[in-house]
């Protein structure tokens, strides 16, 4: 399937990273206006690429600071056509608790900048935004299939999930469509260094039916699939992208 982008701007939060940099790479490949946005390392980022990708550097939890950033992308770019919100975090192996002994200052930052970013940088972007535009909010398995000790990161991904659905019903009148992804575990860095860490990844990959890890040129292909007009009549949907795991639910402790 032969996906083009050629005149369109894309916006991707938390694009300095594993993932995100994947989604960087496929669609500047794709012939798209790349806007590469994280808190810090996206101008190096994007140096590596031509003047289509340029680097934005911003804390999508500070409000004025998204309207800036984003006011920018439109007056560099000219357009926005595809927003995703891809940044979040969660805690380390090290920080992971039953609910009774949660870190507050954990589940502060995640929900602030797994939810509260994901709505800042939709609200701003909506308003430059047009018919036949689109959004591709980045939730995870763990907001389908609760994961133990991880109160903070399943409550978040699970509120972008329903958050999705609920401007989906509400940007169909306008053209506009919005979608989650759900990747399972990615290797990256820092995944891998996680599961290192909690000595899990061999009990994590016997809970995946394919055997393996998605890569994020993977999670990259399928997240340009709902960006593209092969999508048009796809809004509201939750696509898990995760080798199967779910399929079984989740067992041991340590997973």
């Amino acid at each position: 399937m032969n996906i083009s982008f050629d005149g369109k701007v894309v916006i991707i939060t938390g694009a300095a990273g594993g993932i995100g940099r994947g989604m960087v790479h496929r669609f500047a490949e794709d012939g798209a206006c790349v806007a590469v946005c994280d808190l810090r390392g996206a101008v190096e980022f994007a140096s590596q690429f031509d003047d289509k990708v340029k680097g934005y550097e911003f804390d999508i939890t500070d409000r004025e600071a998204t309207k800036a950033a984003i006011a920018q992308i439109y007056d560099d770019f000219g357009r926005i056509d595809v927003l995703i919100n891809n940044a979040g975090i969660n805690v380390c192996a090290d920080d992971r608790f039953p609910v009774d002994k949660f870190s507050d200052k954990w589940w502060d930052a995640i929900l602030s900048v797994d939810v509260d970013g994901t709505f800042n940088c939709t609200k701003v972007a909506l308003s430059y935004m047009k018919e036949g535009a689109n959004i591709i909010n980045v939730s995870s398995i763990a907001g389908m299939v609760p994961l133990r000790k991880q109160c903070a990161f399943t409550a978040a991904k699970a509120g972008v999930i329903n958050f999705t659905k609920a401007i989906a019903m509400e940007l169909a009148p306008r053209g506009i469509r919005a979608n989650t992804i759900c990747p399972g575990s990615t290797a990256i860095p820092l995944t891998n260094l996680l599961w290192q860490q909690s000595g899990g990844k061999d009990a994590l990959l016997s809970h995946i039916p394919m055997g393996c890890q998605a890569t994020p040129a993977v999670i990259a292909s399928a997240t340009a699939f709902l960006a593209s007009d092969y999508a048009s009549y796809i809004t509201g949907a939750v696509l898990p992208i995760d080798g199967g795991w779910i399929c079984g639910g989740f067992v041991e402790d340590e997973i």
